[in-house]
């Protein structure tokens, strides 16, 4: 497994002690650097022999008015959660075989805007869903799957479980507490394995009711 980091070198290596670096390496890239994501696949493949499942996981969100948002942030989304995305996929298709595996990850906020400030964001994460059905059709005689994870309101360094953040978000989910990380891992895991080859354009919404 490869992970790529840009500012978080400590995150990548405590998942490389965890596995052993035989199984992991932590490769620092760019996602809005075309450059940076080529040299990262090719470093991935180089690595391991081949490559499998890709799991596009880069994103940015800058919370501001529309009209209030000035160009390097708005630049600074679609570069990452949009072209990044379309980097990293263009990328790893030199290598991936039939039968592999493409994951996004995208927002609930693609299908609801619960607070203000969100528009661009939402704008990138929409383009996900798009995208997910076109290559699942492009792709699909490969045998290669393409779904879209959208994760709702999930704890983070930044916004912890037992935070202010966290408690305005519960009163408006289903199940009164944030997601984990190990709860979109699990869906991420589910979709790489046997049982999942016949789920495909997918746009898998893991919320809590967030947007029930």
């Amino acid at each position: 497994m490869a992970v790529t980091y840009t500012s978080t070198p400590e995150r990548a290596e405590a998942i490389v002690t965890e596995f052993g670096p035989d199984s992991v390496v932590a490769i620092r890239a760019d996602s809005s650097d075309p450059e940076a994501v080529d040299t990262a696949v090719e470093h991935t493949v180089a690595s391991f022999g081949r490559l499998d499942v890709v799991v596009a996981n880069a994103g940015v969100a800058t919370v501001g008015r529309f009209d209030q948002l000035v160009s390097d942030q708005i630049d600074r989304m679609l570069r990452v959660n949009i072209h990044g995305v379309l980097h990293t996929l263009r990328a790893a298709l030199r290598h991936l075989p039939d039968d592999g595996c493409i994951i996004t990850i995208g927002s609930v906020n693609a299908d609801r805007a619960p607070f203000p400030g969100g528009a661009v964001y939402s704008m990138t994460k929409a383009a996900l869903q798009g995208l997910v059905r076109g290559l699942a059709r492009d792709l699909g005689s490969r045998g290669i799957t393409v779904n879209n994870i959208q994760p709702g309101p999930t704890a983070n360094d930044r916004m912890p479980a037992d935070s202010p953040a966290a408690a305005r978000l519960t009163e408006h989910m289903a199940v009164r507490r944030l997601g984990t990380p190990g709860e979109i891992g699990a869906m991420v895991s589910y979709l790489t394995g046997p049982d999942a080859r016949f789920i495909t354009g997918a746009n898998i919404t893991i919320d809590g009711g967030f947007t029930a």
